[in-house]
């Protein structure tokens, strides 16, 4: 059985505009997969990236077309400038790996649920109320990510250390157990065809 390792931010556009087809394709071939939250900053920082803010004009205008075309190409409900970003990663995503390890709710619903918090629906998702009700909609103890905040921070830390050690530098990343690597939900087709021992 194959096994990937999803490296992803709670605050990506392309992590929201990834929906579940990882989850469908995951499915259609027996591979397992581990969610793991990255802090996106430090890791633009750790492999020579940039925030988006400082990145040229040019590219920061051509994200923004990319976005709308994706979104546009995918029927999925996409605010270019939403309320709440950039914003603090962290409480979100201690509260995906508390939710991993005390499972019985839909794990994959609640990682896609953050980003799609903050590019489709106005919420900040560093607001507890937020948090809580998102863990609740989908099946955890909305104390979770309270509970488990040392637990959390180490994981989190850890899977910033894996990401870089694993060559990963953007997200949603997708790294299986056979070495290969692919960066955005645009190569979720060429992970598929991996997975089906064709690429």
């Amino acid at each position: 059985m194959a096994h990937i390792d999803y490296y992803f931010s709670v605050m990506s556009p392309y992590t929201y505009l990834a929906g579940d087809r990882l989850e469908r394709i995951a499915a259609r071939h027996g591979a397992a997969v581990s969610y793991r939250p990255v802090d996106i900053i430090a890791l633009f920082a750790r492999t020579g990236g940039k925030p988006v803010a400082e990145r040229h004009p040019s590219r920061q205008e051509y994200r923004l077309q990319d976005l709308r075309r994706t979104a546009q190409r995918l029927g999925l409900p996409l605010n270019l400038r939403p309320a709440f970003w950039p914003v603090n990663q962290a409480p979100a995503s201690y509260a995906v790996i508390a939710a991993a390890k005390a499972g019985g709710g839909d794990l994959p619903g609640l990682v896609r649920a953050f980003p799609r918090a903050v590019w489709a629906e106005e919420k900040d998702i560093a607001d507890d109320a937020v948090i809580g009700a998102i863990l609740a909609a989908h099946g955890f103890d909305p104390k979770l990510a309270f509970m488990a905040m040392l637990t959390g921070a180490e994981t989190y830390a850890g899977n910033l250390e894996d990401a870089v050690n694993a060559g990963v530098f953007g997200a949603p990343f997708y790294v299986v157990d056979s070495g290969q690597r692919f960066w955005g939900q645009d190569r979720l087709d060429d992970l598929e065809l991996h997975l089906a021992g064709k690429l």
